[in-house]
């Protein structure tokens, strides 16, 4: 009969070097190139997972759950690794088993797991202040850098909405309980329309994953304020 791990305070920084957790990143993010789709890797999750953490810093929850969401940050997409299609609610059985692993406490695992479950714009909900952050951290991550084709002749409306944000800052305004999207585009590449047509949806997620955590969402393009 195996052991029970004992229960500890498991972190971000063990989960980012826990070997499962990164092949199953690369994994996944393999998969999603193959299929077309921007980066999903280490870049991505690792910038989730800083943004989901500050989030809840900069609006003064407790540390334990700023590094909570910084984990669900690292791991919310390896559900990818298996299929694209659920791969939130996939993710968060294969994190349960990684958390359990590193002796996480069941009460902080079904945190975790809700957020990571939670994530996808098409069935996802802000069912905890961990789930918010990570909702407005994943969301947030518009760049050229995740283009991962090669080939122009390939590129869809995705991969130009991404080649165009030459820049993305998520940030936190305590005084007037305000988180920002602040992007600036090119237009040369892809116009604001372009941007609402592919990511409208994600912008009305993280309307209401705000919302949760008692705060407005705003969104600025090109220093032009659009709430």
């Amino acid at each position: 009969m195996s052991e029970i791990p004992t229960q500890r305070m498991v972190t971000a920084r063990e989960v980012r070097e826990h070997p499962t957790a990164l092949a199953y990143i690369n994994g996944a993010n393999a998969n999603l190139r193959l299929l077309g789709y921007t980066e999903h890797g280490m870049r991505h999750v690792g910038r989730v997972s800083s943004w989901a953490y500050e989030v809840l810093h900069e609006l003064g929850y407790a540390e334990r759950d700023c590094e909570l969401a910084a984990i669900a940050g690292l791991l919310h997409d390896i559900g990818n690794v298996i299929n694209r299609q659920q791969h939130g609610q996939i993710g968060a059985l294969l994190a349960r088993d990684i958390l359990t692993e590193l002796g996480m406490d069941v009460t902080e695992l079904v945190v975790v797991m809700g957020a990571i479950g939670n994530h996808e714009e098409e069935r996802g909900h802000a069912v905890s202040a961990v789930a918010a952050a990570l909702i407005l951290a994943d969301k947030a991550d518009v760049h050229r850098s995740r283009v991962q084709e090669p080939d122009p002749s390939k590129h869809d409306i995705h991969d130009r909405v991404n080649l165009a944000a030459t820049d993305a800052k998520l940030r936190v305004e305590q005084a007037s309980r305000r988180i920002v999207l602040e992007l600036a585009i090119d237009s040369a590449m892809a116009s604001v329309m372009d941007y609402f047509g592919i990511f409208l949806s994600r912008m009305v997620m993280c309307r209401q994953a705000a919302a949760f955590l008692g705060c407005r969402f705003g969104l600025v393009i090109n220093g032009t304020v659009l709430e």
